[in-house]
């Protein structure tokens, strides 16, 4: 009997690295979250992975030769047969082996994905128990990444390209567009909520939403579902005109690909997808034509950040398949 009984799945977001140690049984034995050096360049991005799964083995007391795998998730667009990131703009990496990178410290097989197409492994496998048919995976954090699941499987693109939705250029109200409008992320995103949020404080409109920060700390998703609990008219104004751009954006993805489920996620919907879905589904109605629209449900994921890291073990049975 084999003494391998443990995958390991890395979380690389923009902010955050949450590596997670799954055992046999499918469950999260272990957890280790750290922030995201990314201005240091990818030499310590590197560093801190690595440092993130020693962790991870010293608190569970294991040795490499207990794990299987290593399964890494990416923000950005990635080749999972070879392990080069392409490019991944978030973290500002360009023509990169990570595979490689993280071989070095560890003797075990490392497994590449971009990190939502791995959120819709978990979602499709671990929450809707591979009950998924034609749907697009959408999470907004940091950016805006999606992933496209066709007939049941993922589909990944002829150049692993398939689901970028984040940098899909739109005007200012979501519609799609050929001119020099910003991105999708750009107009929707965290990111983006917050830099409108920031221009606002700058002119002197009032909100309570620096109380929920650390002194000279950024907004997060969390501070941005407090202030929007309080109903603070500055930030559900700026979360309600970001849900609206979602909104129409996957109304004309869902006119061109006729999905039948759209599922969200990312730390923006975790902290205010009770907010956030009825106004992204107002908006999809009224962006889609009706008859590929009324086939679509829109949800959150019940999995939350935990999706990825189950996905970790749905990519290594597809390469061990």
């Amino acid at each position: 009997m084999s003494s391998k009984k443990y995958i390991i799945t890395v979380d690389l977001g923009g902010t955050k690295i949450l590596s997670a140690l799954l055992n046999e049984k499918n469950e999260i034995v272990q957890r280790v979250k750290t922030p995201t050096n990314s201005n240091y360049g990818v030499k310590k991005i590197i560093e801190d992975i690595a440092a993130s799964i020693n962790s991870l083995l010293e608190k569970a007391k294991l040795n490499e030769k207990e794990i299987k795998a290593i399964s890494i998730g990416v923000p950005g667009t990635v080749n999972p047969q070879t392990g080069v990131i392409a490019v991944a703009p978030n973290l500002g990496i360009k023509d990169f082996n990570i595979r490689k990178a993280i071989g070095k410290n560890f003797s075990v097989p490392v497994l590449i994905e971009n990190d939502v197409n791995l959120a819709a492994l978990g979602i499709k496998y671990f929450e809707l128990k591979d009950k998924l048919n034609n749907a697009l995976v959408v999470f907004v954090g940091t950016g805006i990444g999606g992933a496209l699941v066709f007939d049941g499987k993922l589909y990944r693109g002829s150049s692993f390209y398939a689901g970028e939705i984040g940098h899909m250029k739109i005007d200012k109200r979501g519609n799609i567009s050929k001119n020099k409008n910003r991105s999708f992320e750009e107009t929707a995103s965290r990111t983006a909520i917050v830099r409108k949020i920031n221009k606002a404080l700058e002119k002197g409109i009032n909100s309570e939403i620096l109380s929920y920060v650390k002194e000279g700390g950024k907004i997060k998703s969390s501070a941005l579902g407090k202030a929007v609990k309080r109903g603070d008219p500055l930030i559900t104004e700026e979360v309600g005109r970001a849900s609206k751009v979602i909104g129409r954006v996957l109304g004309s993805i869902t006119t061109l690909l006729n999905v039948d489920t759209i599922i969200l996620g990312g730390g923006v919907i975790e902290a205010m997808g009770d907010f956030m879905l009825p106004i992204i589904s107002e908006s999809f109605s009224e962006a889609v034509l009706p008859e590929p629209g009324k086939a679509v449900k829109i949800v959150a994921t019940k999995l939350g950040d935990d999706a990825p890291l189950y996905g970790g073990i749905a990519l290594f049975n597809e390469f061990n398949s």
